[in-house]
């Protein structure tokens, strides 16, 4: 499939962190006349969550068409109460791929909901990689002392349209699977013929005003049918025109074959490149299974450097300051073969050089740097760790019809 075109003429703001992203939702939501969809793999009912609970509801309760769609692992659950809020305000929601009675053993349980996405009124989208989660709540470890590191950005602008269209097509084909699983295929068909209709309709957004207008920017989307490699061609292309610098911050990091050679040979060719990556054990797959690639990285002069102030959530790239990416996708077989996932990416020196600058600022500030002697001798108990956790990934790979 063709690459997606850069299209001209959009408003990009970096928000960083829930800090500046959760205010920013909730007042668009808050402003919103006819429509909100929003997508994220987890929502969680903390404080952060209940601020954009209350958002959607206060657009429900005025009127305006409300879209949630949630993950069935990240958000196995939504609390009672708020379902009853959600249904008396209007706001339509569903949980995508719930697991079965076999969980996780059946590879089509793999294929997650992995994109956070929100686009209000086709006019203002946002994108990025921060759930619906507080930055100082870990599901998995409670309270954090410090703040996730990580990105998501604004946009208005054409692109939006992408986004609205992308949402919607997702919506109706939830729908209409719902509908054949409970036999209505009379009302299957309608869906899917209101669907086309409404395809024909979406409304175009509108330019961005003047000021920093005319930036160039694409939505770059991973599913599992038409949109297979589309995100991690993005990276390889402007991985291999790169000539000064590739800054890449991934959480979780296994890249594959092609990926890493490409990192390979910039780095071979005198371009810098630095990787921040997850500094934190987190889960024991990502963590074993990412380090039988760092031999060969280190090698080439590949910089790797572990964030040791907190968890690191960001899946952000710049590359010679001028090409920059915020997304959901981070570089492992899960988001580039299995998972829903969409980034965008920015051609723009203000916003590549403003993101370049906080992943400097992480790098010197919280990174560790891994020596490449250190890393030939760890513990062979570490080492064996890795490879069992590398080769179990390939094997559910294998499993699940993905070469990688």
């Amino acid at each position: 499939m063709t690459a997606t075109p850069f299209k001209e003429g959009h408003q990009v703001h970096l928000l960083k962190g829930g800090v500046e992203f959760f205010p920013a939702l909730v007042r668009a939501i808050d402003a919103s006349v006819h429509e909100v969809r929003l997508e994220t793999y987890i929502f969680n009912f903390d404080d952060a969550g209940e601020q954009v609970c209350g958002a959607l509801e206060r657009a429900g309760l005025r009127g305006v068409s409300v879209y949630l769609v949630v993950d069935g692992i990240g958000t196995p659950n939504i609390p009672y109460a708020w379902v009853q809020r959600f249904s008396d305000s209007g706001v339509r929601w569903h949980r995508f791929s719930p697991l079965g009675r076999w969980g996780l053993l059946m590879p089509r349980g793999w294929r997650r909901l992995h994109r956070k996405l929100c686009v209000v009124d086709a006019h203002t989208a946002f994108c990025g990689g921060i759930n619906i989660l507080d930055d100082y709540v870990d599901p998995a470890y409670g309270a954090l002392e410090s703040p996730r590191f990580d990105f998501a950005v604004s946009v208005v602008g054409p692109l939006v349209s992408d986004v609205h269209r992308a949402m919607v097509q997702f919506w109706d084909r939830l729908q209409i699977t719902r509908q054949l699983e409970s036999m209505q295929f009379q009302g299957a068909r309608q869906t899917w013929k209101d669907s086309r209709l409404s395809m024909h309709l979406v409304p175009s957004a509108q330019l961005a005003p003047a000021g920093r207008s005319g930036i160039r920017a694409m939505l770059v989307l991973r599913d599992n049918l038409r949109n297979r490699n589309r995100i991690e061609r993005a990276y390889r292309k402007a991985i291999a025109d790169a000539r000064q610098e590739v800054l890449i911050a991934s959480a979780y990091f296994l890249p594959g074959a092609k990926l890493r050679r490409a990192l390979i040979h910039a780095a071979r060719r005198g371009v810098s490149v630095r990787l921040l990556l997850q500094g934190r054990y987190e889960y024991f797959m990502q963590y074993h299974g990412a380090r039988p690639v760092f031999g060969v990285l280190l090698a080439a002069g590949v910089e790797i450097h572990e964030y040791s102030a907190g968890f690191l959530h960001a899946k952000v790239a710049v590359v010679d300051g001028r090409w920059a990416t915020v997304g959901s996708s981070n570089l492992d077989p899960l988001s580039l073969l299995l998972a829903r996932e969409a980034n965008v990416v920015v051609n723009d020196v203000p916003f590549a050089q403003e993101l370049r600058a906080c992943l400097v600022a992480a790098m010197e500030s919280h990174g560790v740097q891994l020596d490449a002697q250190a890393y030939a001798q760890r513990p062979w108990r570490q080492r064996l760790l890795d490879r069992i956790a590398f080769g179990v990934m390939r094997l559910l790979l294998f499993l699940a019809g993905r070469r990688y």
